[in-house]
């Protein structure tokens, strides 16, 4: 790795691609790849192309277009430098808490389906599974996970994790589990650790594009947190819509503590508990 002070500077880049440019590139890759990002969060999308300009020196956005448009493995590679993939095991307790002791119950006896749409590298999935397998519902839960980074989903599919990161997610693990090891329910090697197999048996990964692909499902329960950040409200109700109508009458709906549900979305989603952002379908 490059030290840092080797790097065009961060505000040069700005400079360098003007939201005019970044709106063209938009509409190009929308042409190329049939990737629209023309209605994300504007800023955030650029935070990432300034991201990708660093990372591989880019001094101009002219570098950057050709780059994209004519090599397709640069760009699905890319992706993960649009897109910050953000996740962890039992990120916010309480979140999990309020699942297991309030809603989950709801569901006991009953064949349980949930979708978490933006898994990114797995954690969020694999913290469900050892949920439910604790209250004892997860031989007949199915979960759906999906993620527009072809390299996060082959992360989450793998299901290892540096031991480093792992050493991160040990004190939200313990404020759900206390007193409980991380040992129950990873293997353990010298470099990383692997989620136990029972964990991914029901699981199932596809590569999903929120903004234009179809959802197939009738779902008890949706994740979809920490995604709708990166768009605006006009694709953040679009996103709604296709959730509610692929959810059960009165299905969950779980954003993330930065999202923020736009006022067209309460039309479709009542608060349930806005301390964990959680929803329930009108």
């Amino acid at each position: 790795m490059k030290p840092a002070d080797t790097y065009p500077n961060v505000f040069k880049v700005e400079e360098l691609i003007t939201d005019e440019e970044m709106n063209a590139l938009m509409v190009a890759i929308k042409n190329r790849y049939g990737l629209d990002f023309t209605n994300y969060e504007k800023q955030s999308l650029k935070r990432g192309l300034n991201r990708l300009m660093l990372k591989h020196n880019m001094e101009s956005s002219l570098d950057l277009w050709g780059r994209i448009l004519q090599d397709a493995d640069f760009f699905n590679a890319a992706i993960d430098d649009l897109l910050v993939n953000l996740t962890e095991l039992f990120r916010n307790p309480d979140v999990w808490i309020k699942l297991r002791d309030q809603i989950l119950p709801n569901f006991k006896g009953k064949p349980l389906k949930i979708w978490h749409a933006g898994c990114s590298t797995g954690e969020e999935v694999y913290t469900m599974a050892i949920v439910l397998e604790e209250i004892g519902q997860l031989a007949t839960a199915r979960l759906a996970a999906s993620d527009l980074s072809n390299k996060a989903l082959q992360k989450a599919k793998i299901g290892d994790y540096p031991l480093e990161l792992i050493q991160q997610y040990l004190s939200p693990f313990l404020k759900f589990f206390p007193g409980r090891k991380l040992e129950n329910y990873f293997d353990f090697h010298q470099k990383h650790a692997s989620i136990k197999p029972i964990y991914k048996q029901n699981v199932a990964f596809e590569r999903h594009n929120l903004v234009h692909d179809e959802v197939t499902g009738n779902y008890d329960i949706v994740f979809c947190r920490n995604v709708m950040i990166y768009f605006d409200d006009k694709l953040k109700l679009k996103v709604l819509k296709l959730i509610y109508d692929c959810m059960k009458a009165d299905g969950y709906l779980i954003i993330g503590y930065y999202d923020i549900m736009p006022e067209a979305g309460k039309k479709l989603f009542r608060v349930e508990d806005i301390r964990t952002k959680i929803y329930r379908k009108i």
